[in-house]
């Protein structure tokens, strides 16, 4: 349901953020369940094919993020849109952004031998590079399925309907660990499939999510209040200015998952014992980092509402009611990173005994203590960032988070392989570069020149 505020003092206030944001938290919670359970199911193989499912998945998300955060913008642009009164042009915005998707899919497919070609400069492992590939490739498949529900929720999101996108997730999350469990391990009379069984399961659960959020968008309500089946048409001054806002959320997207990508890779190119270990940290970052893009969400909805509105003062307000939900949320990762790091380690032991985890478990442990540094850092990060894509100030943004991001490529690449360090080395420049992001960030916004912006004019 629609989140209406009757009362002026609670606009931008903790609750209305909780109201709009949590059902998002949850829908990340969702996808962060499933991809965790994945691993933690491929774990039981051994840490070789979770291991690839890491590094395989990310490559895959990686080829269509740009297209993921061109179309993402929908909910900044249909929030503002609604704030302005012009409902019409909020379902416009989800045509446009549904024709980009379709004619991005064969694109994104197309390039897949660029893929193959990064992974064999990336020098992995060879047990882990011929399970890694088998695993992106099925992946890339699903692209336009991806694509579809990232136009849909958007939209959602945008106009504060944030249950159809909680429960699309969920729907995800249950379809992908059924198929999962009876995939990769053979039940239910299905000969066991491993990696690929992990592959197959995550494009059938993305498939029943997209059913959900279509059967919603075209349901006679929200056709009725949005003029949905007027809206499927091309519009070029929608498109132009969902390219114009939304290419450099796209760019910055895509830039900062190839650097990750990059990061993990040097990582996973240290040894296969490296490799488990940073899988296994990174599946807990997953956990601490993920749901705090539902608060990122509620913070970009409702700037973008309250600016098309003309208050920067309520926008203001809500963007300190996102920092204390996701810093009460991170003080939680916290004290779990710090004081359980070996019991959320041994989650992924292997059924059998396994002289590579054996080995990765300690490492795995203390890389675990020291994230516990940056988990506040993610908060502040997103939520300020949030803010400002919210009010459009989205080149400047894509600027300083790409620039980051690629000064850490170089330096990881340094201490792993020229220096040769040891991988804890690594971790600690990693976390150090990140408490910087924070900071630029809220630097930026404290300045203010966000409030002077605005899109969704004529």
């Amino acid at each position: 349901m629609q989140t209406h505020v009757t009362d002026p003092s609670g606009q931008g206030g903790l609750r209305e953020m909780i109201t709009l944001a949590l059902p998002m938290v949850i829908s990340h919670g969702c996808e962060t369940a499933l991809i965790f359970t994945d691993r933690v199911f491929l774990s039981r193989l051994g840490p070789v094919p979770m291991s690839a499912a890491m590094s395989g998945g990310l490559t895959a998300f990686m080829m269509m993020t740009f297209f993921i955060g061109l179309t993402g913008y929908v909910t900044a642009l249909a929030a503002q849109y609604l704030g302005a009164g012009r409902r019409d042009h909020c379902a416009l915005v989800v045509s446009q952004a549904a024709l980009i998707s379709l004619l991005a899919a064969p694109l994104i497919l197309a390039a897949r031998p660029l893929a193959h070609a990064f992974f064999r400069f990336a020098d992995l492992p060879v047990e882990q590079a011929l399970q890694q590939r088998v695993y992106f490739d099925i992946l890339l498949y699903g692209a336009v399925l991806v694509l579809l529900r990232s136009c849909l929720s958007s939209f959602f999101s945008g106009i504060g309907h944030t249950r159809v996108v909680m429960f699309s997730a969920m729907t995800a999350m249950l379809v992908n660990v059924g198929a999962n469990y009876v995939l990769i391990f053979g039940r239910l009379g299905v000969p066991p499939l491993g990696l690929r069984g992990a592959a197959y399961g995550t494009l059938m659960g993305s498939f029943c999510a997209l059913l959900v959020l279509l059967a919603t968008y075209l349901g006679r309500r929200n056709r009725r209040e949005y003029a949905v089946l007027a809206a499927l048409r091309f519009d070029r001054a929608v498109m132009l200015k969902l390219l114009r806002f939304g290419s450099p959320a796209g760019v910055e997207m895509f830039l900062n998952l190839l650097a990750f990508t990059s990061m993990i890779m040097l990582f996973h190119a240290h040894g296969l014992v490296t490799a488990a270990a940073v899988t296994i940290v990174f599946n807990w970052d997953l956990v601490s980092f993920v749901p705090l893009l539902g608060i990122q969400i509620g913070v970009v909805s409702l700037v973008g509402r309250y600016l098309g509105a003309g208050r920067p003062d309520i926008a203001a307000r809500a963007t300190r009611s996102g920092l204390k939900m996701a810093c009460s949320y991170s003080l939680v990762i916290l004290v779990l990173f710090v004081s359980l790091p070996a019991e959320l380690v041994a989650v992924f032991e292997p059924h059998q005994a396994d002289a590579i985890f054996s080995q990765a478990a300690p490492l795995a442990t203390g890389m675990l203590r020291l994230a516990a540094f940056y988990v506040l850092a993610d908060a502040v990060m997103l939520v300020f960032s949030g803010a400002l894509r919210g009010a459009g100030d989205t080149f400047w943004a894509m600027c300083a988070s790409v620039a980051l991001h690629w000064l850490l490529v170089p330096v990881l690449a340094l201490f792993l392989r020229v220096l040769a360090l040891p991988p804890q080395a690594a971790w600690l420049a990693l976390i150090a570069f990140l408490l910087i992001f924070s900071g630029v960030f809220y630097l930026r916004y404290r300045s203010g020149k966000w409030k002077t912006l605005a899109m969704a004019g004529p």
